[in-house]
């Protein structure tokens, strides 16, 4: 007769209790790789909305024509036309 080789009874415990652990640890670093990508994403997004609008600023200008532009980037530099009055709200809202 052949011997066969005993495994001991506290091997299949200590064997499930280490895939456990293992699954548990693999969860929570898959839990904080998706926080981090959720904060990823919330800082793309930002950016996307502002980008948007400054897109949509420039479509305004562009859609204005050369003069409305020209004007406008006169205005930002403190020119106005001949005989034309600049009045400042010092205020506030």
């Amino acid at each position: 007769m052949k011997h066969h080789k005993v495994i001991p009874k506290w091997v299949g415990p200590v064997i499930i209790a280490a895939l456990c652990g293992y699954l548990f640890i693999n969860v929570l670093q898959c839990q904080m790789t998706i926080s981090t990508k959720r904060q990823e994403l919330a800082a793309i997004e930002t950016e996307l909305s502002e980008q948007q609008a400054q897109n949509e600023e420039l479509s305004r200008s562009l859609s204005d024509g050369e003069d409305a532009i020209i004007e406008r980037i006169a205005r930002e530099q403190g020119y106005a036309r001949p005989n034309e009055r600049i009045f400042y709200d010092v205020g506030g809202k």
